[in-house]
């Protein structure tokens, strides 16, 4: 439902913001490590996750769109919701998070308050198969320079599910057979391949 606030800083507290946006504040839950890349800023905007329960309607706000993926990922998981979700990012960096699940290595997640053995166990089979097909370098922001039209078709194929060093290779034979191709041309013959 909501994609990102840009807006004024008017309250900073290590476990959340109210974000000034066009005149309403906005209560917005965020992480440790949200808070350490902000705190300094008047401004800013932070990537939202809207969480719906029955009881309640909630806002978590990240400083970058990787970090938002990752909780996204994380509350995915039976048994881990967004305020254990927020306290794994609060805990250690999204890329140790990131790591630990990659490598399989429990023993890092179970040091998370609130996760036990089971639920780290749980986590790592859930979530590695998808962040290694993520890459490593899933959780860098993009560039917001204009990206080429492969590029752009990577981006797309990537958020489609698709592995990025498979899509990746696929494109870069159908560019150079075809460099004149629309980003949407490029993808169609993408998928048919993949």
């Amino acid at each position: 439902m909501y994609d990102y606030f840009n807006g004024k800083l008017v309250i900073k507290a290590p476990t959340h913001v109210v974000l000034d946006v066009g005149g309403i504040g906005y209560h917005i839950h965020i992480s440790l490590t949200t808070y350490s890349q902000i705190k300094d800023q008047e401004q800013c905007k932070l990537y939202i996750s809207f969480q719906v329960r029955e009881d309640s309607q909630t806002l978590y706000g990240f400083a970058t769109e990787g970090e938002r993926q990752l909780f996204n990922h994380l509350i995915s998981v039976s048994g881990i919701g967004p305020n254990t979700g927020r306290m794994m990012l609060s805990s250690i960096t999204p890329e140790e998070i990131q790591r630990a699940i990659i490598n399989g290595q429990v023993q890092i997640i179970q040091k998370i308050k609130g996760i036990g053995p089971k639920s780290a166990q749980r986590v790592i089979l859930e979530l590695q198969d998808k962040l290694k097909k993520q890459g490593p370098d899933a959780l860098i922001p993009l560039p917001l320079a204009k990206q080429s039209v492969p590029e752009e078709a990577l981006t797309a194929l990537v958020m489609l599910g698709f592995g990025k060093p498979q899509a990746e290779k696929v494109l870069n034979s159908l560019a150079a057979s075809d460099p004149e191709q629309t980003v949407e041309q490029l993808i169609k013959a993408a998928l048919k391949r993949l």
